[in-house]
């Protein structure tokens, strides 16, 4: 075990499965939350995947648990909260990370295709942080993240309407959740990753990859670890003053003009 940044903390990561290398962000802020000191509620709709997470944390001497849900369920957002009350009597941090595709412009997508994506990337925090608030509060206070993107903070010309909106709307949820809920001592940040190798885009060519790589001043690639780096910052009482921001973890991507980077592309 590391130095306990979050010792005593009890934290519910949504998401948390491990689908094996590359990393993926709910995994790795598990295990960093779990690292430094906290009791982690694991929760993802594949058990398999969450039993290797937790596998991995109790390896290490950490805490952990496990719990299935599908997180567009209105029940099962409640009952994973449940879990944190009936297992551990409190919640410090809500680490909102489900997320799934969604393309097209907004000309082209279907009524389908944005219920589907409206309801994994957005409706799902909204309902976390429905159940979790009230628990925080009687906690003493706490600590919510949510993943966006740097889609949800600028457009870029490839389509993807439902993604980049739903992930626009992750991160004013933070800032209203801060606003609302600032005198329950409940903090709400959101971190928008910039070009990370991940599950989430494992399929990409090498081309766009280094592509990818090469766009952002730093030229380097960001990996899941980044985020959860960050993650554990916002999570900690080091962060007990920030609240209501949107944190890019993007390379310096969204500090540069568009053609800052143009002599280094590949």
């Amino acid at each position: 075990m590391t130095e306990a940044r979050l010792q005593n903390k009890i934290a519910l990561v949504v998401g948390a499965g491990s689908r094996g290398e590359p990393a993926g962000t709910g995994y790795a802020a598990a295990k960093l939350f779990a690292q430094h000191g906290a009791s982690v509620v694991l929760v993802d709709n594949n058990r398999d995947r969450a039993e290797a997470t937790e596998r991995e944390i109790i390896k290490e001497g950490g805490i952990a648990s496990i719990f299935v849900a599908d997180v567009t369920s209105e029940d099962d957002c409640q009952a994973m909260v449940d879990a944190c009350r009936e297992r551990h009597n409190r919640l410090d941090i809500l680490f909102n990370n489900v997320a799934t595709h969604g393309s097209g412009k907004v000309t082209d997508v279907s009524s389908d295709e944005l219920d589907r994506v409206f309801a994994i990337n957005l409706r799902s925090m909204m309902l976390a942080c429905k159940y979790a608030i009230p628990l925080m509060k009687a906690s003493g206070g706490g600590s919510i993240i949510n993943v966006s993107s740097i889609d949800g903070l600028l457009t870029g010309m490839h389509p993807n309407v439902p993604y980049a909106v739903t992930k626009a709307g992750a991160a004013h949820l933070a800032r209203v959740i801060s606003v609302h809920h600032g005198r329950d001592n409940i903090r709400a940040n959101c971190i928008a990753p910039g070009h990370i190798y991940a599950p989430f885009v494992s399929a990409i060519s090498e081309d766009t990859r280094a592509l990818r790589k090469s766009a952002a001043p730093l030229g380097s690639e960001g990996t899941a670890w980044d985020i959860a780096w960050a993650s554990l910052f916002l999570a900690s009482n080091e962060a007990r003053w920030i609240s209501g921001v949107v944190l890019p973890v993007d390379g310096g991507l969204l500090a540069a003009t568009p053609l800052a980077v143009y002599d280094n592309l590949p």
